[in-house]
Parts: C-alpha cells; sequence; structure tokens
C-alpha cells in the first residue's frame, strides 16, 4: 500500500473517531437538565424554520408559475399589438356601407305560409312652432302709486289702478293672440277683427304693442268713460302707455 493512501485512511479514521467523539460529546450535555431546555428550544426553532423553509419553497413556485404566465401573456399582447399596426397603416382608403334593412330573424321562427309584415317608419314630427310672447303693461307699484299727485288720482286706489292694467293685458292679449292666429283657423267674426287690426296699425306702431277703445269694449268688462281716461292719464304718468293719434283714432301703446 502506498503511503499516500495510508495517510488518506488514517485521516479518515481519525476524522470518524473525531465525530464520535463529538457525538458522546453532545450526548453527555443532552443529559444535563440546564442544557437540555436549551435544545429542546433549539429544536423547535429548527422545526419552525424547516415549515417556514417549506412555505418560502411553495411561494417561489407559484411565483415562477405567475411569471410564466405573464411572459406568455406579453408575448401574446406584443402580437396582437404588431397585428393592429398593420391594419392601421393598411386601411382601405374606401370602406363598403353596410345598411340594415331588415332586423335579422332565425329561420326557425318564420313561418313559410306567414306574410312577414315589414314595419312602416314612424312619420317625423314636426317640432311644435315656437310661441310669439305678447308684451304686457306692469303692474304699478306703491311708491309709484304716492308718487302720482293727489289732483290726478283723485279717489282712486292703488288695487283700481291695477285691476285696469289687468284688463287692458287681457285686450292686448287677446288682440296679439288673433294676429299671431293662422288666416285658416279664422271664423268671420275672427277675420273681420283681424283686418281692423291690420288697417289700424300705422307706422309709429310697427312692432309695437296696442290697443285702442274699440278693444276695450270688444275684450274687457271696463267703459271709455271719464273715470277710464282718468286712469288712462295716471298710466302715462308712470310711463305704462303713450299715445299714437292718426285718421281720428287714439292708439295706447305698451311702453
Amino acid at each position: 500500500m502506498a503511503s499516500s493512501d495510508l495517510e488518506q485512511l488514517c485521516s479518515h479514521v481519525n476524522e470518524k473517531i473525531g465525530n464520535i467523539k463529538k457525538t458522546l460529546s453532545l450526548r453527555n450535555c443532552g443529559q444535563e437538565p440546564t442544557l437540555k431546555t436549551v435544545l429542546n428550544k433549539i429544536g423547535d426553532e429548527i422545526i419552525v424554520i424547516n415549515e417556514l423553509l417549506n412555505k418560502l419553497e411553495l411561494e417561489i413556485q407559484y411565483q415562477e408559475q405567475t411569471n410564466n404566465s405573464l411572459k406568455e401573456l406579453c408575448e401574446s399582447l406584443e402580437e396582437d399589438y404588431k397585428d393592429i399596426e398593420h391594419l392601421k397603416e393598411n386601411v382601405p382608403s374606401h370602406l363598403p356601407q353596410v345598411t340594415v334593412t331588415q332586423s335579422c330573424v332565425k329561420g326557425s321562427d318564420l313561418d313559410p305560409e306567414e306574410p312577414i309584415k315589414v314595419e312602416e317608419p314612424e312619420p317625423v314630427k314636426k317640432p311644435p312652432k315656437e310661441q310669439r310672447s305678447i308684451k304686457e303693461m306692469p303692474f304699478i307699484t306703491c311708491d309709484e302709486f304716492n308718487g302720482v299727485p293727489s289732483y290726478m288720482k283723485s279717489r282712486l286706489t292703488y288695487n283700481q289702478i291695477n285691476d285696469v292694467i289687468k284688463e287692458i293685458n287681457k285686450a292686448v292679449i287677446s288682440k296679439y293672440k288673433i294676429l299671431h292666429q293662422p288666416k285658416k283657423s279664422m271664423n268671420s267674426v275672427t277675420r273681420n277683427l283681424y283686418h281692423r287690426f291690420i288697417d289700424e296699425e300705422t307706422k309709429d306702431t310697427k312692432g309695437r304693442y296696442f290697443i285702442v277703445e274699440a278693444d276695450i269694449k270688444e275684450f274687457t268688462t271696463l267703459k271709455a268713460d271719464k273715470k277710464f281716461h282718468v286712469l288712462l292719464n295716471i298710466l302715462r304718468h308712470c310711463r305704462r302707455l303713450s299715445e299714437v293719434r292718426g285718421g281720428g283714432l287714439t292708439r295706447y301703446v305698451i311702453t
């Protein structure tokens, strides 16, 4: 046997002897009460660490699988992106217009002997005509009433003046509703009133709202007496109306 082989054998035997001595030493240590408790704690901690290592190994496996799935998804998205870019760069200049004239119906639901009902499109409703607004006379305020000279208002009260304004507004609305009404829908009486209204207009009343005494009699219960003309003077003073005369007619214009 060569000397080198003998030395290796001696070294191996000595190593085994050293391990046996350490094992016997540890066994003796384990028999001591003070060290036995420490060794038990170390054993418990080793078990806990082993469980944590097992969980860590499972988590690593899961993360590796997730990583592989994400790589596959990324590759798929890259391919889709390339396809989209290709389509975007090669869109034809003219595309056929597809018009659907009839809703899709399954063949099994159709009765060959029953005629197909074609729904007619609903007629387009015309938007309602915008109603024209009619200017009305604002009511007198308390401050305005107190500012009217005593000789002018005499025994007239605040409410009496505003009641007259309400009646005048009624006449104005009734008149201009007829003027805004289509001629085809007018009866003979309304048509006669319409022509009278047109004849009473002048260049000074163009675009302005006005009435005459005949309208007061036609559309209200007021009487065109002396008291009524006193009220008109108060309304002129408060700048609620003005007068336009001509052709033997006085026109009361709403201001």
